[in-house]
């Protein structure tokens, strides 16, 4: 039992941060599901634009999500360098689901709704590895400083 005490110890943190990136990922995940069925199946804008406008939107979701909660305990290096790089990332992101979608539909053929979705869902998650890796490489950066968490030990002087 000890063993397993200080291996959650160790590994704590990022298993915590891990599981607040995974529930934003997984409500972003059904944002782009959503937002590309009814894009393709109903709006019929096409397979790859369809992908373009639901990732659009559920990466706005998961930057708010990651920046306000699952990294907020980083360091903030403006919101304008992090917006940018966030969606410069999606963007090489949501280059594996076009690839796996365009693949799919134009390569092999498949325009059923269930190769589209399987295509997606293959996408997403080799976007996703690469997400993970490249926001704490680049997008929301280690504090310099540790950041404290309560007051110091004298509290707040007030001036009289």
């Amino acid at each position: 039992m000890d063993f397993a005490r200080r291996l959650y110890q160790r590994f704590s943190a990022l298993v915590h941060e891990l599981a607040k990136f995974g529930s934003i990922g997984a409500v972003a995940f059904v944002i782009d599901l959503s937002l590309l069925n009814l894009c393709n199946s109903v709006l019929d804008l096409g397979p790859l634009t369809s992908k373009v406008v639901a990732t659009t939107i559920s990466t706005t979701f998961a930057y708010l999500g990651n920046r306000f909660w699952t990294f907020r305990h980083r360091e903030q290096s403006g919101l304008g360098r992090e917006y940018f790089l966030f969606f410069l990332l999606n963007g090489i992101a949501l280059l594996f689901g076009m690839l796996t979608i365009g693949f799919t539909t134009y390569t092999l053929g498949l325009h059923d709704t269930l190769s589209f979705n399987i295509a997606n869902i293959v996408g997403v998650g080799l976007g996703t590895l690469f997400r993970y890796w490249s926001y704490k490489k680049w997008v929301f950066l280690e504090a310099t400083e540790p950041i404290p968490v309560e007051l110091p030990e004298g509290g707040v002087k007030q001036e009289r």
